[in-house]
């Protein structure tokens, strides 16, 4: 069925089930419930899981740029949350305003690391760079894209209260370095074994993301967003990546980066994390509005999957890359 359809990745398909089987099967009452604990549980073992793939050995071997990790960094932390606050401003006349606080939570995430190393590989960037940038925005957006959210966002979400520190050290902070400590016993068989991380790391994913949305039919999210709502999001979506590509590839040069290295904070600096964002919705905001807010990530998900991809084809075909 998937080459009838624009989308051709299997994943995000099932991202749009989710969402569809959500939407006329939410689960309430008792259910609800059972899939709040099942997606507490979900998101322990997901962070326990990417701090086992955590390898020591590759951040040391890419942590030496540290310009470079810092350009990527103030891309992450600091020119996507400027462009989510001027972008929500925009936005406040002519969008609800949970996708307005999604659109800023979208930018306080971290980086991918997946998917940023991937093309990275395939552009032919610096590859040990790139693992360091990547896995450094993953581990400090543990820490820093909470406090980001309480002060941009204190209203809309939890707020940073003692019952929401303890929430987020036992489900992100201590699976991630239990994990960690793990992996002279357990990163071998992660490592042999990606199928089985690639169905916690997405499983994870597709249960929060179904408990959400059901949280969010519950509370009549389709009565409070239409398609138009989407398309726009959609559009800020895309513009937002624009002006971030643009940046980073004319910021590297400007800073004298290499080709190698300018490939990296391309694509290190610009990307938005679905695997760590998705939890991290579930944790920082109330459960009726999680399902909207984590619309635009998965909008802009999407769309820098595409993008990015026409980009490391068109980067790994320069000669200078070639040399």
């Amino acid at each position: 069925m998937l080459k009838y359809l624009p989308i051709r990745d299997p994943y995000i398909m099932a991202l749009i089930s989710t969402v569809v089987l959500a939407s006329f099967l939410p689960c309430r009452g008792e259910a609800a419930r059972i899939f709040d604990v099942l997606q507490d549980a979900a998101i322990c073992i997901l962070f326990f899981v990417h701090g086992a793939k955590l390898s020591r050995e590759s951040i040391v071997r890419g942590s030496g740029n540290w310009r470079l990790h810092l350009a990527v960094l103030a891309c992450t932390y600091v020119m996507f949350p400027a462009l989510g606050l001027v972008t929500s401003t925009l936005a406040a006349g002519f969008l609800p305003q949970p996708l307005i606080v999604g659109l800023l939570f979208l930018c306080l995430l971290p980086s991918t690391v997946q998917s940023s190393i991937a093309f990275t590989a395939v552009a032919g960037g610096d590859v040990a760079a790139a693992i360091c940038s990547a896995t450094l925005s993953n581990l400090l957006g543990v820490f820093i894209t909470p406090v980001l959210v309480n002060i941009f966002l204190g209203a809309a979400g939890n707020g940073l209260s003692m019952e929401v520190v303890q929430t987020i050290i036992l489900q992100l902070l201590l699976p991630f370095f239990l994990g960690h400590l793990s992996r002279p016993w357990t990163g071998a068989f992660f490592t042999r074994h990606k199928l089985i991380t690639t169905m916690v790391d997405r499983g994870s994913i597709l249960l929060v993301v179904y408990t959400a949305f059901s949280a969010a039919v519950v509370q009549g999210i389709w009565h409070q967003l239409s398609a138009y709502d989407l398309v726009v999001t959609l559009a800020i979506s895309a513009v937002i990546l624009a002006i971030v590509l643009t940046v980073t590839r004319y910021g590297a040069r400007a800073l004298g980066f290499a080709l190698p290295e300018e490939i990296v904070m391309v694509f290190c600096g610009s990307k938005k994390s679905l695997a760590s964002g998705v939890p991290m919705a579930g944790v920082l905001f109330p459960a009726a509005t999680v399902g909207a807010v984590i619309i635009p990530l998965m909008l802009f998900h999407q769309i820098q999957l595409m993008v990015c991809g026409v980009l490391a084809a068109r980067y790994g075909k320069r000669p200078e890359t070639e040399a």
